[in-house]
C-alpha cells in the first residue's frame, strides 16, 4: 500500500512540474521576455530552403576547409604499425599550426600572459565555428551567454570560435 501513495505522489508531482514548465513557456512569450521555447518561423518552402543550401554547399565546404587548413596540418603522415581496431591508420605528430616564425620550444618557454599579450595562442586550439551557422542554429543563445555570465562570470562567448 505504502509503494502506491510513493508511485501516485511522484505522478502527481510531474504533471505539477510539467504544467509550470508549459505555463512558464508561455508566460514567457506573453510577457516579451526571450525564451528559448520561442517559435521557429520559418519564411521560405522547404523546398526553397533545400535549393539554396545546396547552391551554398560548396561554398560552406570551402571555406570550413580553408580554416582547417590553415589551423591544422592535414597531410597523410599515419604511425607506423599503429592502427583503430578495423585498421585506419593513426597519424603522428602535432598537427596544430603556429604562427609564423613561432616554434613550439619558444612557445613553451613562455608563460600564459606572454603568449595572450602577444596573441601567440594556437589557432587550432579553439573551438570551429558551426560550418553552416546561419541554418544550423544558435549554439549559444545571446540571452543565455548574457545570463551565465552574470550568474557565473563565465563568458561563453570562447566557445563560439572565430566565425
Amino acid at each position: 500500500m505504502r509503494g502506491r501513495t510513493k508511485k501516485s505522489g511522484a505522478v502527481i508531482l510531474g504533471i505539477l512540474v510539467s504544467v509550470l514548465v508549459f505555463l512558464g513557456g508561455l508566460y514567457a512569450q506573453e510577457s516579451g521576455k526571450s525564451s528559448s521555447y520561442s517559435p521557429v518561423v520559418i519564411k521560405e518552402e522547404f523546398a526553397t530552403i533545400m535549393a539554396r543550401m545546396k547552391a551554398a554547399m560548396s561554398g560552406v565546404m570551402k571555406r570550413q576547409m580553408d580554416l582547417l587548413n590553415e589551423r591544422y596540418d592535414l597531410s597523410n603522415r599515419p604511425a607506423p604499425g599503429v592502427t583503430m581496431s578495423r585498421g585506419k591508420p593513426i597519424q603522428e605528430g602535432v598537427r596544430v599550426k603556429l604562427p609564423p616564425d613561432m616554434t613550439w620550444g619558444i612557445l613553451g618557454a613562455m608563460g600564459p600572459e606572454e603568449i595572450r599579450g602577444k596573441e601567440l595562442f594556437p589557432a587550432g586550439f579553439y573551438p570551429l565555428p558551426h560550418p553552416n551557422h546561419s541554418e544550423g542554429g544558435m549554439l549559444f543563445p545571446k540571452f543565455h551567454i548574457d545570463e551565465i555570465k552574470k550568474q557565473e562570470g563565465r563568458d561563453l562567448t570562447s566557445y563560439l570560435g572565430n566565425i
